[in-house]
C-alpha cells in the first residue's frame, strides 16, 4: 500500500512514521509513506499557501494553486484516490477503512486555517473524510489516524492476523473484554472459562460477551450488524438479563431515596 500525505507541517509526521507498527511495515517494505511539504509547490518567494477570503470574513483560505499543482505532481503516473480530510467529509468506520485499504494507492490532503478553496475539491479530490464531528486545527491528525487504521488492512503489518479479524467494528459488534497475567487483581478474578482450555467454550464466550459490551455500550451498532440466528438468540437473552439488571437498579434507588426520606 502506499499513502502520499500534503501538510505545510510535514515535520508533524516524523516521529509518527518512524515509530511501532508503522515504523515495522515500512521498513519491511509492506507500506509506503510518503510526505510532501505543501510550500514546495507554491509559485512566489514567500512561499505563500493562503490569503484572506473573497467575501470578507475571518480566518484565511488555502489557496487552491499550490494544492492543485502538487497533488498532480505527486500523483503524476499514479491512480491514487484523493482524499481530503475535512469535518464536513463522510465518517470514518471500519468499512470505510477496509474500502480505502482496498484502493492500495492514496493521497491525503491536510488542510488548514478556515479550510482550502473551493477549486480544489472541485479539480483533484475523489472524496472528503472525517474522524467525527468536531473541528481540529488541520488534517495532520487525522491523517494519522486513517494511515494507523489502514496499516492493520497490510498482510503482514500486524503479527497475529487473528488480532485484526476481532477488532472492534469488524463484524459488526464491539471486541469481547480481554485479560492477562496475573490471574487476580484488585480480588477481580479471571473469568473461569478462560482457563478452561476448552476452546469451543472460549469461543462462546467471546462471542456472548462481543454482544453484550455492543448491547451496553454502543446499542446503535446492532441495527446495522448482520446476526446469525444463534447471535440473535443470546443477544435476546442478554436484552433481558440488562432489562432485569436496570429494574433492580432502579428499585434500590427508589428505595435509598424513600430511606432518605
Amino acid at each position: 500500500m502506499r499513502v502520499s500525505i500534503l501538510t505545510i507541517f510535514p515535520e508533524l509526521f516524523s516521529g509518527f512514521l518512524g515509530a511501532s507498527l508503522i515504523g515495522r511495515a515500512s521498513a519491511k517494505g509492506l507500506l509506503e509513506v510518503d510526505v510532501h511539504d505543501l510550500r514546495e509547490f507554491t509559485a512566489d518567494r514567500h512561499r505563500s499557501v493562503d490569503d484572506e477570503p473573497y467575501g470578507g470574513g475571518g480566518g484565511m483560505v488555502m489557496m487552491a494553486p499550490p494544492w492543485i499543482r502538487a497533488v498532480r505532481e505527486v500523483g503524476q503516473g499514479r491512480s491514487a484516490w484523493r482524499v481530503l480530510l475535512s469535518p464536513q467529509g463522510r465518517r470514518l468506520d471500519e468499512r470505510l477503512v477496509r474500502e480505502l485499504a482496498e484502493r492500495q494507492d492514496l493521497i491525503l490532503l491536510c488542510g488548514r486555517y478556515e479550510g482550502i478553496d473551493e477549486r480544489v475539491l472541485a479539480t483533484v479530490v475523489d472524496e472528503e473524510i472525517s474522524i467525527g464531528d468536531y473541528v481540529l486545527s488541520g488534517g495532520e491528525l487525522p491523517a494519522m489516524v486513517l494511515v494507523e487504521a489502514l496499516s492493520r488492512q497490510v498482510p503482514g503489518v500486524v503479527g497475529l492476523a487473528d488480532s485484526v479479524v476481532q477488532d472492534s467494528f469488524r463484524a459488526g459488534l464491539l471486541d469481547h473484554p480481554h485479560y492477562t497475567r496475573p490471574p487476580v487483581v484488585e480480588g477481580m478474578e479471571v473469568p473461569p472459562v478462560l482457563l478452561s482450555g476448552d476452546h469451543a467454550a472460549i469461543v462462546a464466550w467471546r462471542e456472548r460477551e462481543a454482544l453484550r459490551a455492543t448491547l451496553e455500550k454502543r446499542p446503535d451498532l446492532l441495527a446495522a450488524a448482520e446476526l446469525a440466528p444463534r447471535q440473535q438468540k443470546v443477544l435476546a437473552g442478554l436484552r433481558n438479563e440488562v432489562e432485569s439488571q436496570s429494574q433492580q437498579k432502579a428499585g434500590l434507588a427508589s428505595r435509598r431515596e424513600v430511606s432518605d426520606n
